[in-house]
């Protein structure tokens, strides 16, 4: 029998951050994070008060088949910490139905081979390998406070090498005009990488827009009410 994977959710919509903001695509949530962050925006896939009763389990074939009937420009792999998981078969199934794979991940845990663009946003519980900053198509660095951008440029010895470094405000920050004042200023001097960001997709509702996918359950904030 082939391996299970546990699945929070899956949907279509549109990426909402980085350098494919805009485009179509499919996204499979899967359950499980160790990393477990204080402000996190998907806690039903780890926190005890908000996981599912059940949860889908799903062979890399059904959640490949599921994804190409809806057509996307690519999938999105994410989590929780999808890279608690075996993803190879998730990957080879994917490419089977002629779709690439992009993966949103901490870093913290080995890459599967295969993927197509790689997201490595850090986290302060479990810093990010070498190696899966040195594989990143693209950073994407939570700024929940006006010092965090320096700190974790500190943190990988000063340097990023990925091409694209995006400085997105925690979301409960995000009208904190220090946290903004912090991107602004560090695009204007530095430059070169730094990109400043925003999760597109959360004014937008979009990805709610799909009866597949779950409410929002973030830690620190009511989307409700615009927290």
């Amino acid at each position: 029998m082939a391996d299970l994977y546990p699945v929070n959710e899956t949907f279509l919509s549109w990426q909402g951050e980085g350098v494919h903001l805009g485009r179509k695509a499919f996204f499979i949530r899967l359950q499980g994070c160790p990393v477990k962050c204080a402000w996190c925006d998907s806690a039903s896939t780890w926190h005890p008060q908000y996981v599912p009763k059940q949860v889908r389990k799903a062979t890399a074939a059904e959640l490949a088949d599921e994804a190409k009937a809806s057509s996307p420009q690519f999938v999105v792999i994410t989590g929780g910490e999808p890279c608690v998981h075996d993803l190879g078969p998730l990957v080879a199934a994917l490419k089977s139905v002629g779709l690439p794979a992009h993966l949103e991940t901490c870093g913290a845990y080995p890459i599967a081979p295969g993927i197509d663009w790689v997201t490595v946003s850090p986290k302060w519980a479990k810093l990010p390998l070498a190696e899966s900053l040195q594989r990143a198509d693209e950073v994407k660095i939570i700024v929940e406070a006006p010092d965090s951008i320096v700190r974790w440029t500190e943190a990988v010895g000063g340097q990023w090498v990925a091409p694209s470094v995006w400085l997105n405000p925690e979301w409960t920050q995000r009208a904190n005009p220090a946290v903004l004042k912090a991107i602004t200023d560090h695009v204007k001097a530095v430059g070169g990488a730094f990109r400043a960001g925003w999760q597109v997709h959360k004014p937008y509702s979009a990805d709610a827009l799909d009866v597949r996918a779950r409410p929002p359950v973030p830690l620190g904030g009511d989307p409700a009410k615009g927290l």
